[in-house]
């Protein structure tokens, strides 16, 4: 059975490094990835990107308090129909919507993608929907009329070890990551269980966490399977993202 992986680039943040590196100073500006399995009995996408708000008038989505700390690089072509649509893939082709998490660069374009489920970890859809969401959160991006699969822990989509979430908590309550076996190799889909590849190979923690030991044991979970043979793809790596082949080629 053939299981292709494919990555799109949804655009761009400018924020500052300690953001990503704890105590480093300065500014860093990073990638914004997406991802499309295509597999026999569905098609998943992982994380949506960016709302469109975010074109138009960043300070109304973000309010005063993150647009002071992120700096949005946003073109039409970046958002998630248009990226669907280079691989001939309509919103309505997806069957499945995985969410790494609830953070706005992850679901903003959660909007568009009306007839699949949306799978979220049970603790992480409950954080996101508490009666004051953290920054980061707006409920107008994932609480979008779709239905709500709530997974708890590792979850086999098609029950086959091919397209599988990993619980991996420790960025926000209930982030996961997503394994995919394709017939080249497996691959693990991190999300923000790891920003950087210098984040894996030092253990050097992002500045902002919900759970550091919860994190770092995230970490040592996906440097396992590492060294068991899978392609880690980092969720935000400048310098790693240029060597990812981007849609319209098949990534794997």
């Amino acid at each position: 059975m053939t299981v292709e992986l494919y990555a799109f680039d949804c655009g761009q943040l400018t924020m500052p490094t300690g953001t990503f590196l704890e105590n480093e100073e300065g500014i860093m500006t990073v990638p914004v990835p997406a991802f499309l399995i295509k597999h026999a009995k569905g098609t998943v996408l992982f994380d949506s990107g960016l709302h469109d708000k975010l074109r138009s008038d960043p300070l109304d989505y973000f309010g005063a308090d993150l647009n002071e700390l992120v700096e949005v690089h946003y073109r039409g072509d970046e958002a998630i129909e248009a990226c669907l649509g280079a691989i001939d893939i309509d919103v309505a082709d997806v069957s499945h919507l995985v969410n790494s998490h609830l953070h706005f660069d992850h679901c903003g374009g959660n909007c568009k993608i009306t007839d699949a489920p949306i799978v979220v970890q049970k603790k992480e859809w409950a954080w996101a929907t508490k009666s004051e969401p953290d920054l980061g959160y707006y409920p107008t991006d994932y609480v979008t009329g779709q239905d709500i699969q709530q997974v708890d822990g590792e979850y086999d989509i098609f029950g086959d070890a091919s397209v599988v979430c990993l619980p991996t908590y420790g960025h926000t309550p209930g982030h996961q990551s997503l394994r995919v076996r394709t017939e080249r190799r497996e691959f693990v889909l991190t999300g923000d269980a790891c920003y950087l590849k210098r984040t894996l190979d030092e253990l050097h923690m992002p500045g902002v966490l919900y759970d550091r030991e919860g994190a770092i044991a995230s970490l040592h979970k996906l440097r396992d399977l590492q060294s068991r043979g899978a392609e880690i793809i980092y969720g935000h790596d400048p310098e790693f993202w240029p060597s990812v082949v981007k849609a319209p080629e098949r990534m794997a």
